[in-house]
């Protein structure tokens, strides 16, 4: 059971808010704890979120519970979702049930949403999945109850601008804490996310806490930013080309590059039913022998991307079914390994060790390299992901292809040549759409996301684009705020295309809340510059 080496719970659902840490048992997914009672729920329709069950508590013991179910279940008459109801305590959701005040300015909105996402320092011993953290954090906030991996760093960006390093200091510790509990930092703080990951934005947490603290910042991070380095480069030492292992392929001509990838083959606890259901369409379009392990890891491995799902990692660029995401070479995930490099042997140099300071610049200059070859096109002028099987690059025009400014891994003519994609295919009434396709998932086309806004505003902008960068800027934050004037919420993500709707696709409903909305709105909204109108 997830938070006991036994199985059993509390006799009462225990709160997951309580301020008495201590270092973290054993921690089990309860898809690997609850036995057949698992699949009943998950595919009985007991709940229209899949994550919910998996976030539930149980209210006695959970050896008593699944032998309850065991002498229930063939009984005529027995009733599923009474059995969940008297036995599991379903979740809540604070920032479900807040409302502003009508008229507010989004500004005021956004710093009291502070205190509707924070989560003290978590308990421990408990019986639900989480995984508790001793010291506060800000989670995203709908469905998403725990903190978030790559959501974190765009909400510490806010935080910054609300003058909060007290909290970005809790934050940036938690997730040095996870490294060092658990040798990586998961997707967030459940049991059922312990098989991977997220965009490593770990260095660039760093990075913001050494703005205002210097050197020390590299010095105190050092042991966990080398832990978060040696668990995505896992198994690329005596790598051949043309070779995987784990995150990391070797290509045939020697680069070493990172993919996404998830240490299991089955289906996402917290989305069973629907990976169920991906698994049967690619099933049945199967030509010939199926591996349905294989579907599932390309599935969980685009839940670690943080674009789950988007055309980026779908064969035939318009079903989930064709989904073969570590075939992909990603483009974002790469400049973010390139960033820790740097990082690194920045960190490396401000503890005195040469050497390893080295090491770790000709890492990111090889890295650098590999970059440039394997994901620009000088034909479009712009990058692309890397499909590593096919030994092409993908054909999907996606804002990943902004991180190579943010990072500033472009040259000038590079970041010019983007810039004039970004400005001719992307921008949109709204936003930069995050694709240009539109499939019905939730990382394509309609919608625009509020850290890919970052990315690329931040990114032109270390290019000296201006204009470009001023006119996003407006763009977005106009669409934040309208939508925050009609419904009084900030959401997870935004139609960038027409005005008069709300963002759609994916598994779940639009969410509220939300944590990186609010980062990068207050961030964008506080700077000093002001929007500028729109180009003549």
């Amino acid at each position: 059971m997830a938070g006991s080496l036994t199985g059993c719970g509390p006799a009462n659902p225990p709160s997951e808010t309580a301020t008495s840490p201590v270092a973290a048992p054993r921690w089990v997914s309860p898809e690997d704890d609850y036995g057949p009672l698992f699949a009943a729920v998950q595919t009985g329709g007991i709940f229209p979120d899949s994550k919910t069950f998996v976030d539930c508590a149980p209210r006695q013991p959970l050896p008593q519970i699944l032998s309850a179910y065991e002498s229930q279940r063939a009984q005529p008459g027995f009733d599923l979702k009474k059995f969940v109801d008297e036995h599991f305590a379903v979740p809540t959701s604070r920032s479900s049930t807040y409302q502003s005040r009508a008229g507010n300015p989004p500004e005021q909105h956004l710093n009291a949403l502070w205190a509707v996402l924070t989560r003290p320092p978590d308990s421990v011993g408990g019986a639900t999945s989480l995984i508790p953290l001793p010291k506060s954090y800000v989670v995203p906030g709908g469905r998403f109850r725990e903190v978030y991996y790559w959501d974190s760093y765009f909400t510490m960006l806010g935080l910054q601008a609300a003058n909060r390093p007290e909290l970005i200091r809790s934050m940036v510790d938690n997730f040095a804490y996870l490294i060092d509990t658990l040798g990586f930092i998961p997707n967030g703080n459940r049991a059922y996310y312990l098989s991977r990951s997220q965009p490593p934005f770990f260095a660039s947490m760093v990075e913001l806490l050494a703005q205002t603290s210097g050197d020390s910042a590299y010095t105190r991070y050092l042991p966990a930013l080398q832990k978060e380095y040696d668990f995505w480069m896992n198994g690329a030492e005596g790598l051949s080309p043309g070779q995987a292992a784990k995150h990391v392929v070797r290509l045939p001509s020697g680069a070493l590059l990172n993919r996404y990838y998830d240490a299991r083959t089955t289906p996402r606890p917290e989305a069973y039913k629907e990976d169920l259901a991906t698994v049967a369409e690619a099933r049945r379009a199967a030509n010939g022998p199926f591996d349905s392990a294989a579907v599932y890891r390309h599935l969980r491995s685009g839940a670690e991307s943080g674009w789950d799902y988007s055309s980026r990692w779908l064969a035939d660029g318009q079903r989930l079914a064709t989904i073969h995401t570590t075939d992909i070479l990603p483009v974002d995930l790469n400049c973010l390994l390139l960033q820790l490099e740097t990082t690194l042997a920045k960190a490396y140099q401000a503890a005195g060790q040469t050497q390893a300071s080295q090491a770790k610049q000709a890492a990111a200059e090889a890295r650098q390299q590999a970059i440039d070859q394997v994901f620009w096109q000088p034909g479009p002028g712009f990058y692309f992901d890397y499909d590593w099987v096919a030994a092409k690059p993908t054909a999907v025009y996606s804002l990943a292809g902004a991180y190579p400014l943010y990072f500033g891994a472009a040259s000038s003519a590079q970041a010019q040549a983007v810039a004039k994609q970004l400005e001719t295919k992307f921008l949109q009434p709204g936003g930069l759409a995050t694709t240009l396709n539109n499939t019905g998932q939730q990382w394509d086309a309609p919608n625009g996301w509020a850290p890919l806004q970052w990315l690329a505003i931040a990114g032109l902008r270390r290019y000296n684009l201006h204009p470009l960068a001023a006119e996003i800027r407006k763009r977005w934050v106009t669409n934040n705020v309208r939508v925050y004037q009609n419904t009084g919420k900030m959401v997870e993500k935004y139609n960038v295309y027409d005005l008069t709707l709300l963002a759609g696709g994916g598994e779940y409903d639009l969410q509220d809340g939300f944590g990186w909305t609010n980062g990068v709105l207050l961030r964008l909204l506080t700077e000093k510059q002001p929007i500028m109108p729109e180009r003549k």
